[in-house]
């Protein structure tokens, strides 16, 4: 769903995904939002005040953040169940692998996201709304405004139907993410990878960690409620940017 240039980006319609995703909003504002690209929230508040953007105001962006967590708790929720015999490494390599780029991206083409998304005309016209990053973001935005709106019962719904072939492909853990990293690095005669704990906060009950690394010339970065985990991400997000490049 696209604008008229200078004009305000209308809502997508949104009977058809709600019939994909299994769910009825409430409060369909919340999906109209998660499906509101940064693009199409400028254009729609006016473009520049004071000189300023808005810099996501009113965009899918605050759903995101929430929607990436939701998607966290419950892939490890439904993994302990899927795997009682295996242990925090190898669950967590099924974990960073399932809620990568590349799988949500998979997930949103699945319940064709694309066509449901509200962009700026000059950005649709450039293909935004088909890219990874857009695509992965608003899957995320889509599962917050769930569980905002019904909470975690219906957003566990969609989780088990937007990811169960791509679970059950996992016949064994994916290697863990650093290993991997450290591989592809070796493999072409690179530096080993350097990670670094850029943000350190929260009490101690809920600690929340961002870890950065750097290799191959690229960096990548990852949240999480452990250092440990937070590598881990952060090697899995670089990886894929390596290998994306790798095959680009």
């Amino acid at each position: 769903m696209t604008s008229v240039a200078g004009g305000l980006v209308p809502q997508p319609p949104i009977d058809a995904l709600q019939q994909r995703l299994g769910y009825i909003f409430k409060k369909p504002e919340l999906l109209f939002e998660a499906l509101t690209h940064r693009s199409a929230a400028y254009q729609n508040a006016g473009g520049r005040r004071r000189g300023q953007k808005l810099k996501g105001v009113g965009s899918n962006e605050r759903l995101e953040f929430i929607g990436d967590r939701v998607l966290g708790l419950l892939m490890s929720e439904w993994l302990l169940e899927r795997y009682p015999g295996e242990q925090e490494g190898a669950l967590g390599a099924r974990l960073a692998h399932l809620v990568s780029r590349t799988m949500l991206v998979e997930v949103a083409g699945a319940f064709e996201l694309t066509d449901s998304l509200s962009v700026a005309a000059h950005e649709a016209r450039a293909g935004v709304q088909a890219t990874a990053s857009v695509l992965a973001d608003a899957m995320e935005a889509v599962l917050g405004a769930v569980f905002l709106d019904g909470g975690l019962s219906p957003a566990r719904k969609i989780v088990r139907k937007g990811w169960s072939s791509l679970l059950e492909a996992q016949a064994r853990p994916p290697k863990d993410p650093k290993t991997a990293l450290q591989e592809w690095v070796l493999a072409r005669g690179q530096a080993l990878p350097v990670y670094k704990v850029v943000v350190a906060e929260g009490p101690s009950h809920a600690p929340s960690f961002v870890v950065e690394v750097e290799a191959g010339g690229q960096s990548g970065s990852g949240r999480a409620g452990s250092k440990r985990a937070a590598e881990s991400a952060a090697a899995a997000s670089l990886l894929e940017q390596l290998e994306g490049k790798k095959n680009g």
